[in-house]
């Protein structure tokens, strides 16, 4: 199924409405939201579109920056947040040291972002996304799921043990591969293939999400041995990383090799659980 052009258009117009709603208030929802969009449209410029503007390029500098910033208070809201649900942690108050760090640094973040995104800067970048928008063009033969399929080819190509190091790639580069392959039209081709990354990448994030919290309360509190709190967040971490080495494992078996034009598999009993859930 080929690009949908209208589809690539409307990502444009939803990061603007996104960064609307994120000048106003940078609540949760719009960091992340933001952030998303931000990453569809680099998707989209990087992956599909036939040639580079130099205004392009700009673009996605500008883009990248901001959403680091916004990142930094995403991380921090998902690590309070788990913080938050996990119930008889030990460590004689070592959670709540954790937590009350996290939310100062919480506090001092969401003002970074807000500074960022001053009124020039959101300007500017309102006037990039318009002029990327209307300069759009995508081969008549670009088939965003031949893409993705290819993209996933050369990631699982690598058959040596998956690492940590590895799954940050799929974790990285996951994300793209379904972006574009939401950019196909009505498909359940790509509908299949998205299924099975948007499993993958949820995985992978959570996984990256206690990792980086772990990371947080080793600095503060120490190793495992100083801090029983920090040896429970290391378990948790351990086992979030055996579900991504599965989770990352299933995505090679059914995808590499392929090239385009190549059937996808079917999506297996648990691909077509996770849909309908």
């Amino acid at each position: 199924m080929p690009f949908d052009a209208k589809r690539g258009r409307m990502t444009f117009r939803r990061l603007d409405r996104e960064l609307t709603r994120l000048t106003r208030k940078p609540a949760p929802e719009c960091i992340h939201k933001f952030r998303t969009y931000s990453r569809r449209v680099e998707a989209l410029l990087n992956d599909v579109v036939e040639e580079h503007h130099r205004g392009d390029e700009k673009l996605l500098k500008l883009l990248a920056q901001l959403r680091k910033k916004a990142g930094r208070v995403r991380d921090l809201e998902v690590q309070i947040a788990a913080l938050r649900d996990l119930k008889n942690a030990p460590g004689n108050g070592h959670k709540n040291q954790l937590l009350e760090l996290l939310m100062e640094e919480r506090i001092d973040r969401e003002k970074k972002l807000v500074k960022a995104f001053d009124r020039e800067t959101t300007a500017e970048l309102r006037k990039r996304l318009r002029r990327a928008a209307s300069r759009l063009h995508v081969p008549k033969n670009s088939e965003p799921v031949a893409v993705t399929l290819q993209r996933l080819a050369q990631l699982s190509s690598n058959k040596a043990p998956l690492t940590e190091k590895m799954l940050h790639q799929y974790r990285i580069l996951g994300k793209r591969a379904r972006y574009i392959a939401e950019l196909a039209n009505e498909d359940t081709a790509a509908k299949k293939v998205v299924d099975e990354l948007k499993h993958m990448q949820d995985v992978l994030g959570n996984w990256h999400d206690w990792l980086k919290l772990t990371e947080r309360a080793e600095e503060l509190l120490g190793s495992v041995s100083d801090s029983a709190f920090v040896a429970m967040l290391r378990n948790v971490t351990q086992a979030k990383f055996r579900q991504s080495l599965h989770a990352v494992a299933e995505v090679r078996e059914k995808f590499a090799g392929q090239e385009a034009g190549t059937k996808i598999p079917a999506a297996g009993a648990g691909a077509r659980k996770r849909a309908a859930a």
